[in-house]
This record gives C-alpha cells, structure tokens and sequence, in this order.
C-alpha cells in the first residue's frame, strides 16, 4: 500500500470514540474526518520522515494525524455561518448543514484539543513531543491560522494590497503547511537550519496552494471542487486583488521557484517529496489550458 493508503487505513482505525449517552456526538466527531480529503499535511510530514528516518513511520503517524485533525477542525469552523456560511465540503454536507451550528462548533474545539492530545500519547520521546507541540501551536493558533483567519474574516469588503494580501493567506493557510513538513524534520531530529530551511519551502508552498485554491474558487463548479465555490467575492484573494490571468501568474513564479528548491534536495527527500508535490505544484495550470 502507498504512504497515502496506510495512513488513510491508520486513521479510519483510530477515529474518536467517547462513552456518552449523547445520540450522535460521536458520530459528528469523526463525520468530517470520514469524508476524506486531500491528507496533504500529514503526507508532508510523514514523507519527511519516511526520506530520514522509515523506522519512525509507525510511530508517527498520530502526529500526522494531530495534524490532521486540528486541520479538520479548521475547515469545520471556517464552514460556519458566522465564516464563510458554506454548504458542502469534501463532497458531503458541511458539519453544521449536517447537524447544527452548536455542534459543529463544539466537534471542532474538540478536534482541535485532541490533536494535542495525540502528540502528548505519540510513541516519540519527551522533548521531541514537546517541539511538535510547539510548532502545531504556534502555526495553527494566534501566531499563524487563527490570526490569518481573524484578519480574513475583518476585512471582507476590503480590499488589501499584495503584501497584507500574503500576509494574510501566509498566516490562515500557509503556516500549518510549514509546519507539517517542520515537524517530520523534527521526528527526524535534524539540526535547526535545515528544519529553517524546510519551514521556508512550506510557506511558498502554503501560499501556491492559496493562489490555486482561489483559482478554483473562482474557476470551478462546486461538483468537481467538492465544495462551496465562488464563496470568495467579497474575500481578500489573488484572483479578486490580480484577477485571473494575474494570480496565474503569481502562481506560476511560486511553482517554478519551488521545483527549483525541491531539485536541490538531497535524494532521499527529493524523491520521498516528488510525488506528493508534483500532483500540486503545477495543478494551476490545468485552468489556464497551459
């Protein structure tokens, strides 16, 4: 089985399950994590380790999964009303269409808690436990994804120029990607300039993943998305400040910088990371027939 499909049967193997007379509490717990996705994050990561250190796969897929879950619960609270007020994700109904806007903000604080959780339980020492935790707190929290969101949601209706515009999708979207592949440095034990330098690659490629993300916003219908589509008209995005052609563009330089720094890999994390990335890196282009 690939990496993808092991990690997808450890998950499915270890979904949330809580004694509760609640009628289906856990059933909305895992509802969002059944419904699939992309498991781009924790693929990061485990490629990662997988490159440096195979023997540690195993015990690093809770931390993948951490990483998943509190991205999961991410999408579920930026799906609410209160957000972005959306009606499918991942192809099924959004969490608070399925059941309620009570509940799917309650399974969300739950994921997002758990995921500490799954580090703090993770078969990897002490002191690399407590990096991991570090890092997926201050990316996916008020130094990284919430605050990108908090200025999201702000300043809608308003438009910003490209450097808040980065600066936003860098924090909402971008650094959890750095992190993910940071933190299977980390795993891995490698010294702090090459964690740096893996961290760096992550944010252009958290910002490309953006860029494509509001082309297909723009360009797709919600069928073949999976989700709410042309949800971004009054959004902060490269398509709405650049225009289509313009965030093409942006895209284009990011991919073409990108694929230059994984050519400079070393072999082993070049050709773990390869396949993974070259499916997303130049997915933009399929919109321009280029």
């Amino acid at each position: 089985m690939s990496l993808k499909e092991n990690f997808e049967k450890y998950l499915l193997s270890n979904l949330i399950n809580v004694e509760s007379f609640h009628p289906y509490f856990n059933e909305a717990l895992n509802y969002m994590l059944k419904a699939g996705g992309k498991r781009f994050r924790p693929l990061l990561l485990l490629n990662v380790v997988k490159a440096y250190e195979p023997l540690l796969l195993k015990n690093s897929y809770p931390i993948a999964a951490a990483i998943e879950f509190l991205h999961t619960y991410s999408l579920i609270h930026d799906d609410l009303p209160s957000m972005d007020n959306a009606d499918l994700r991942r192809g099924y109904k959004t969490l608070h269409k399925k059941y309620d806007e009570t509940t799917a903000i309650l399974v969300g604080d739950a994921l997002n808690t758990h995921s500490f959780y799954l580090i703090s339980t993770a078969p990897l020492s002490s002191d690399v436990k407590t990096k991991l935790s570090y890092e997926l707190s201050y990316n996916g929290g008020i130094y990284g994804m919430v605050l990108g969101q908090a200025i999201d949601c702000y300043f809608e209706n308003k438009i910003l120029d490209i450097e808040k515009l980065k600066f936003l999708h860098i924090h909402k979207t971008a650094k959890l990607i750095a992190a993910s592949l940071k933190m299977g440095a980390i795993i891995c034990e490698k010294d702090e300039d090459f964690q740096n330098r893996l961290y760096n690659f992550g944010i252009d490629l958290g910002l490309l993943f953006q860029i494509q993300d509001d082309l297909i916003d723009s360009l797709e219908d919600e069928k073949s998305a999976g989700k709410t589509t042309s949800n971004d008209t009054n959004k902060n995005s490269f398509v709405n400040l650049l225009g289509v052609d313009g965030a093409y563009n942006e895209a284009e330089k990011l991919a073409l910088k990108l694929e230059n720094e994984l050519n400079s890999f070393d072999k082993n994390l070049k050709e773990s990371l390869e396949n993974l990335l070259t499916e997303y890196i130049f997915r933009h282009r399929k919109f321009m027939n280029k």
